[in-house]
């Protein structure tokens, strides 16, 4: 017999976060229009369309892109501070760094060679040398 808990629910009976109505689950307003917001938005879209789309997600797979797009605004922010001249902890760095590598594999993220057709140019060059010869 499953618990009631774990039932399923009417989409009002859940939270915003859930239904996608908001991204956090807080009772402090966040504005969604923040830089930090929209590039946590934009890593987090990336995360998820890199695995195929939010519906072929497990809600773990959905839970761990959320934590990997903060740990990468986080290493972005340190590393616009170091090249602003700023001191940044890079044992912290390096922590999130290797962190974000780690959920990475988890996640099943992998880079994807790109089947790239060779240009006219190198089609050019590619062709064997004809000899002519005026007379």
């Amino acid at each position: 017999m499953q618990s009631a808990v774990l039932e399923a629910r009417k989409p009002h009976a859940r939270s915003r976060v859930t239904n996608g109505a908001t991204l956090f689950n807080t009772n402090e307003p966040i504005d969604g229009r923040s830089q930090a917001s929209r590039r946590f938005r934009d890593i987090l879209g990336q995360l998820v369309a890199d695995l195929g789309g939010s519906d072929r997600l497990s809600e773990a797979q959905r839970q761990l892109c959320r934590r990997v797009a903060l740990m990468c605004w986080e290493c972005e922010r340190l590393e616009a501070r170091s090249i602003a001249g700023e001191q940044i902890d890079l044992d912290v760095f390096g922590q999130l760094s290797d962190r974000i590598g780690r959920a990475v594999q988890r996640l099943g993220i992998r880079r994807v060679p790109r089947n790239i057709t060779p240009s006219p140019l190198a089609e050019h060059f590619a062709r064997p040398a004809t000899s002519k010869v005026e007379a």
